[in-house]
């Protein structure tokens, strides 16, 4: 596949603070990417170099094959929803959409006013006087609207309501299917827009945890149930992520390193489960975490499993 952007060793140092370590990654092209990490990994960071906020202090970053910074090539080809969008004060919802008008080649006027009305946004009231949600819903407008070739959005949904949020991911995957683009989710609602995902990169203190497409971590995590020897016979041949015990039954999630990982779990006698990506997520975050301060040779080989 194309890349659309790339990451080669990139590090960013603020006063001190290390916000990425040696990034080095590809979002690919036409293709839905969820951004996941737990707060303060790096993500808003990563996001930031993406679009030319930023020049990392070290490495190489390239979008459509050029450097962003200060690029106006490629960043008239970039659209960036951030958390908390901000707009100048006397800014209605209507001029938000006439400036995004102008500012993006592929703007659809049609489809910005059929997202309007879908989020019931008042066009003549000033963002400013919208609820948190409403705001976050003129950003998801120009977001979509924009038909920017690489659209980055940083936790669209804050303040959206359940049915709100259901109406974004529902508009996204529709448009993205009538005109395929490059997407960014960066997002907590992990479950929520699991099915949109087709890439996932997991980001954690600043370094890659996981970056590999969503299909095959659906096919290599695994929970697995039953009694607590077997588990850990069977976990000890892969990645095991977290286990709990209670009365001598386990339950363990597990990255497997065999394509016959279901049929050995069997054999076995345990329970199998496909494991929820958030539940994946999680359990790669945690374990890195236990890495940082085990001893040394009781450390996880997190990219040990397949990629």
């Amino acid at each position: 596949m194309t890349a659309a952007a790339t990451l080669d060793g990139v590090t960013m140092r603020f006063r001190g603070h290390t916000a990425l370590t040696d990034v080095t990654t590809e979002v690919q092209a036409d293709t839905i990417t969820g951004l996941l990490g737990r707060n303060g990994a790096g993500k808003t960071t990563l996001m930031q170099l993406l679009t030319g906020h930023r020049v990392p202090t070290t490495g190489d970053v390239r979008v459509l094959g050029q450097a962003p910074f200060e690029n106006d090539a490629v960043l008239s080809r970039l659209c960036f929803i951030r958390e908390g969008q901000r707009y100048p004060d006397v800014f209605r919802v209507c001029d938000a959409l006439d400036a995004a008008a102008r500012l993006y080649p592929g703007w659809d006027a049609e489809l910005a006013e059929q997202l309007v009305g879908d989020f019931e946004l008042p066009r003549r009231r000033q963002i400013k006087k919208l609820s948190r949600g409403m705001n976050s819903a003129v950003g998801i407008v120009l977001g979509l609207a924009s038909r920017a070739p690489i659209t980055l959005f940083d936790e669209p949904y804050l303040g959206l309501d359940a049915v709100a949020r259901q109406l974004f991911y529902d508009r996204l995957l529709a448009d993205y299917a009538e005109h395929p683009r490059t997407i960014v989710l960066s997002t907590h609602l992990i479950e929520e827009i699991s099915d949109l995902l087709e890439h996932v990169l997991l980001i954690d203190r600043g370094r890659v945890l996981l970056d590999a497409d969503a299909e095959t971590l659906r096919s290599t995590a695994l929970t697995v149930t039953g009694p607590a020897r077997e588990v850990a016979t069977f976990a000890a041949a892969h990645q095991l992520l977290t286990t709990e015990s209670m009365a001598g039954q386990s339950r363990a999630v597990v990255r497997t390193r065999s394509a016959t990982a279901h049929r050995d779990a069997s054999v076995l006698g345990l329970a199998v489960d496909r494991t929820p990506l958030q539940q994946l997520v999680v359990g790669m975050s945690l374990a890195a975490h236990r890495d940082l301060t085990a001893p040394a040779a009781d450390r996880t080989d997190l990219q040990g499993a397949p990629r």
